[in-house]
């Protein structure tokens, strides 16, 4: 997710700035185009095309604008893997476009290989650094679906409950927007984010990449301080990658070191909503609305 030249004709649209087609999503997220299972499943594996969901969604106004799967270090199982897709109801009006350019959305997961259930979960887009939020896991904010029964009628259902979610979501940032942090809180945030991204399991971190360094900004809109902008600067900067620091290999040696992008949906995802709960602390202390 980082700003440099894009890696094929369709990252363009891969940010989520336009409606994506089938034939696009086919190649950033081949896995979602599955036509069965994956041979690990069992008979009692109901097994339900990501692409018929797809077409159903889109049919009740629900527009894919970014996708991206997972790999699979096993032999023939990443065309059946994880894979993620966001999606943007058209139905929206000039209301919801706020906060600096948000849209509300509804993010799908889901895999043919027995590792996800569909999952629909609440997120958010900003527009002016294609950043795509994904909303704090709590009562409404995400809907799972079995493989079985009607799942498309079942996901359809779910992405009407989820996108309200999004809607109240986008009400907070609008207020976050009013928040403003000094320079003690902003690096509280950074700090604790550092730790998110780069900690081991005993919590150590070994990355010369200071957390400083989170609150770097791509563009002169983010010089604002204040939580949602701040916000959406730790984001970008932990999940897209770029950032660079000098350190020490093995052998004392001087040797740089650049942070990558964030490619699994798991750690994705994860990530993003240990942000956004970081972010409704910070209001909450802060006297604002979480």
């Amino acid at each position: 997710m980082t700003f440099f030249r894009p890696r094929s004709s369709f990252n363009i649209h891969q940010g989520g700035r336009s409606a994506l087609s089938n034939e696009a999503l086919s190649c950033l997220a081949p896995s979602a185009f599955a036509t069965g299972k994956h041979e690990s499943r069992s008979e009692r594996y109901a097994y339900i095309a990501t692409s018929e969901v797809i077409d159903g969604l889109r049919a009740n106004g629900f527009l894919p604008v970014f996708a991206k799967q997972g790999r699979s270090r096993i032999e023939g199982k990443e065309a059946f893997t994880k894979h993620l897709i966001r999606f943007r109801y058209q139905g929206q009006g000039p209301a919801l476009q706020r906060v600096g350019e948000v849209f509300p959305e509804v993010v799908l997961v889901n895999s043919h290989d027995g590792t996800s259930a569909y999952q629909l979960m609440a997120g958010m887009f900003r527009l002016a650094c294609l950043n795509g939020m994904v909303v704090a896991d709590r009562e409404l904010a995400t809907v799972k679906v079995a493989h079985k029964g009607d799942v498309v009628r079942q996901v359809i259902e779910g992405s009407y409950t989820v996108l309200e979610e999004s809607k109240r979501a986008l009400q907070a940032a609008d207020e976050w927007a009013g928040v403003t942090l000094n320079q003690t809180e902003r690096m509280i945030m950074a700090e604790a984010a550092h730790t998110l991204r780069f900690a081991d399991e005993e919590g150590q971190t070994t990355t010369p990449v200071r957390p400083e360094q989170l609150l770097d900004i791509r563009r002169q809109a983010d010089r604002s301080g204040d939580l949602w902008t701040t916000t959406n600067v730790v984001q970008e900067n932990i999940i897209r990658g770029g950032l660079t620091a000098y350190g020490r290999d093995s052998n004392n040696r001087r040797r740089r070191v650049t942070t990558r992008e964030v490619r699994g949906i798991d750690q994705d995802v994860k990530l993003n909503r240990a942000l956004w709960v970081l972010a409704e602390r910070m209001a909450e202390l802060k006297g604002a609305a979480a």
